[in-house]
């Protein structure tokens, strides 16, 4: 007999800045779940976190503000468990202090970390090395893991670089991307190929080489038009690599939900083009993204990448400007090619990154997990 497992998706995460969640929640619900949301979203990014803890002395306000969503989610958790019990707690990314407080709200019911990257290793991302900082995240990272039954990582070298323990319990789900992204290729144009980049300039996406690349599309005779979007960490170099060169536009900041339309206006999104470990073992948001507004994907050939992509994305050496500016260059001069990588991205992303394909994993876990003796 077929039963609905109940998942509540908790925790103190931000669909808006960060869409993975909204993907394995939507996901879950097209492969017939039932999925209650208990969400207090703390209104802190992934760059504003490292900024308090580059200032400890923000810290308390991040404690206060912490204790008030939690008093939130513990209340209406519990109202929750006495309507109808879950079959399982799906913890948001960005949750490495929210799984702690899901376990001892849910100690009898299996707990899904959503563990994209780790605390320590994202603050090391953004220039974070001091050695007792370092040390607390870890710290931090190994009790949540501890507490959770099931981890999310997205690719299997993210899966790597888990403790022997931790991996055991973990299962590789894609990012994807969700419904509103998704449009198809448009026809072929006449003008210049249109290309854009989003992200926060961090060097896991490799922005400086971005700009390198820009700078010298700028003065060679194929015209090209880019956006950039955000701002970040290395965004100050990355205009100063650029100059003021005037087919490149550069936007601070873009709501949600207007981003998705916005992307799919451009011929080309650009993925991630860093060298550090971190850049080598991940795909990004915005790789999946890009493929299903209808894009062509040019990003860094590296494994899991590769893997996940396949022919779905033009891949480059990860560091070399000179590649990407040849690529990019060799899609403007060739519409034909422009049309046959944006069908392939589109077709790759219909097929494996839509949200019910993505979650696919999860969804079998969890359904046998519901079907086993008590």
């Amino acid at each position: 007999m077929f039963c609905v497992v109940r998942v509540i998706a908790f925790g103190t995460y931000d669909v808006e800045s960060h869409p993975r969640v909204g993907v394995l929640v939507d996901g879950l619900r097209e492969s017939g779940f039932e999925v209650v949301e208990c969400n207090a979203p703390l209104g802190l990014g992934t760059a504003a976190r490292v900024r308090i803890l580059q200032r400890p002395w923000l810290l308390p306000q991040l404690g206060v503000r912490l204790l008030q969503r939690w008093t939130t989610l513990a209340r209406a958790a519990r109202r929750l468990r006495r309507e109808s019990p879950p079959d399982a707690v799906l913890v948001g990314y960005l949750g490495h202090f929210d799984v702690l407080l899901a376990r001892r709200l849910f100690r009898d019911v299996p707990i899904v970390l959503d563990h994209l990257i780790g605390a320590a290793d994202t603050a090391r991302d953004r220039g974070e090395t001091s050695r007792l900082k370092q040390g607390a995240l870890a710290r931090l990272d190994r009790a949540a893991l501890g507490a959770a039954d099931i981890v999310l990582v997205d690719t299997e070298e993210q899966r790597g670089t888990l403790s022997t323990e931790a991996a055991a319990k973990a299962v590789v789900v894609p990012v994807g991307a969700r419904r509103t992204w998704f449009a198809a290729p448009r026809p072929a144009h006449d003008g210049p190929l249109r290309v854009v980049f989003f992200g926060l300039y961090t060097p896991l996406q490799g922005t400086r080489v971005i700009g390198a690349a820009l700078a010298r599309l700028a003065d060679g005779p194929t015209p090209v038009e880019v956006t950039m979007i955000g701002t970040g960490q290395e965004y100050d170099e990355v205009r100063a690599l650029v100059g003021d060169r005037p087919r490149v536009s550069w936007l601070d900041w873009v709501a949600a939900a207007d981003l998705p339309a916005l992307v799919a206006a451009h011929d080309v999104c650009l993925g991630i083009f860093g060298t550090n470990p971190k850049a080598l073992r991940v795909v990004p948001n915005k790789v999946y993204q890009g493929a299903a507004a209808g894009c062509a994907v040019v990003t860094a050939d590296t494994v899991p990448q590769r893997r996940v992509l396949g022919d779905g994305a033009v891949l480059v050496p990860p560091g070399d400007a000179e590649a990407l500016t040849d690529a990019l260059v060799r899609l403007a001069e060739d519409r034909d090619e422009l049309a046959r990588a944006a069908a392939a991205a589109y077709d790759t992303a219909c097929r494996d990154f839509a949200p019910r394909e993505a979650v696919a994993p999860l969804a079998t876990l969890l359904r046998a997990r519901r079907q086993e003796p008590a």
